[in-house]
């Protein structure tokens, strides 16, 4: 691993701040050789940062203070930047200035001193995660690629939107199977599945480059196996990845996102289909059914238990809709039908229990 170089005495640099903002993107690369996307956020992140120093003259190290980026955030809000994405930026600010604290030679602040710690974000509207209920996730992916579009001029089908569809059906049963993220299927190598064992498996690599090994389903297999023997009539003779376009490169992200929404065109319940909401519908089966909240934050790959947590509020959300669908004593009970000859009874019932209540009153 490659020594991160330092600065010596950046803090009396009158271009410190520039400086560093390279050294901490070098340090993201090469040093802890962060995705090409992670990287790309950090750079918008502080890339921006910098500007809005730049235009008030604060180019030193030493000129950033708390104050100063409570002011920088505070500003962003009046923008209408969403609170969500006040929080990531923030979080790139205090990352920076903890690598400056240890990195840098001649830092003027303490070792032990950030200027964005302390400093939160407004909060953000919590929202839950969309899912499809077990039911429209089965309908969606029997029925979702059944019928490859037309030719409009030959009326009939071609033989490449067939591999088309036996490709997409393949992603979309991946992306149920294993709860997978856009980029963790977007990144899968040929290599990265195993079918030869009891026990199929798929190797995955997650947010900073971690890997876990998730088991796939009997219908996930089925449709990757089919799209195997299509694959090879596609993708480029040294192309390893898994998931290829029709040039025969690697499928991008945008193209993913693209073929979920061709998919379910044609279907009666018409659902704008995304990755997430096919790794959140697993997420929320798998709780309901296990009930195991751990084995849940492995098999997302999520690094705190604080975030798979959101989806105990969706497992929540069905036992409810189940209490009150099936518990005899859980129903609304119908307001009675007051006619003109029941009102002024009624309205002489409320008026002697006010009066017992007013007389109860006096007597404590």
């Amino acid at each position: 691993m490659p020594d991160t170089p330092t600065i010596k005495s950046v803090s009396s640099d009158k271009n410190s701040l520039n400086k560093a903002y390279a050294l901490f993107i070098e340090h993201l690369t090469s040093v802890r050789r962060l995705s090409s996307h992670t990287i790309s956020a950090y750079e918008a992140d502080l890339g921006h940062f910098c500007q809005h120093c730049e235009l008030a003259q604060r180019l030193t190290l030493s000129s950033i203070d708390s104050e100063w980026i409570r002011q920088y955030t505070a500003k962003l809000h009046r923008q209408g930047l969403a609170p969500k994405s006040i929080q990531r930026k923030l979080s790139s600010i205090r990352s920076f200035f903890n690598f400056t604290n240890q990195q840098i030679d001649g830092h003027a602040l303490s070792a032990n001193h950030n200027p964005a710690d302390g400093i939160r974000a407004p909060k953000a509207n919590k929202k839950l995660p969309v899912t499809m209920d077990v039911d429209q996730v089965k309908g969606l992916l029997d029925n979702a690629l059944t019928r490859p579009a037309k030719s409009a001029v030959t009326k009939t089908v071609s033989e490449a939107d067939k591999k088309l569809v036996v490709r997409d059906k393949a992603i979309m049963e991946t992306f149920y199977a294993a709860g997978l993220r856009l980029a963790e299927l977007a990144s899968l190598n040929v290599h990265d599945i195993d079918l030869s064992q009891a026990q199929s498996l798929i190797k995955v690599t997650g947010k900073g480059n971690k890997q876990r090994i998730l088991p796939l389903g009997q219908t996930a297999i089925s449709a990757i196996q089919h799209w195997l023997t299509e694959r090879p009539t596609m993708a480029a003779a040294d192309e390893p990845a898994l998931f290829v376009s029709t040039r025969g490169t690697r499928l991008s992200h945008r193209a993913i996102q693209q073929r979920l929404k061709v998919a379910t065109q044609h279907l009666e319940y018409q659902q704008n289909l995304h990755p997430h909401m096919l790794r959140h519908s697993f997420a929320s089966h798998i709780l309901e059914s296990s009930g195991d909240l751990r084995a849940v934050q492995e098999l997302l790959g999520h690094a705190n238990l604080s975030t798979t947590q959101i989806y105990t509020h969706l497992d929540f959300q069905h036992l409810a809709s189940v209490y009150d669908d099936a518990h005899p004593r859980a129903q609304r009970l119908a307001e009675p039908n007051l006619s003109e000859d029941t009102a002024p009874e009624a309205t002489s019932q409320n008026d002697n229990a006010l009066a017992t209540k007013s007389d109860n009153d006096n007597a404590h």
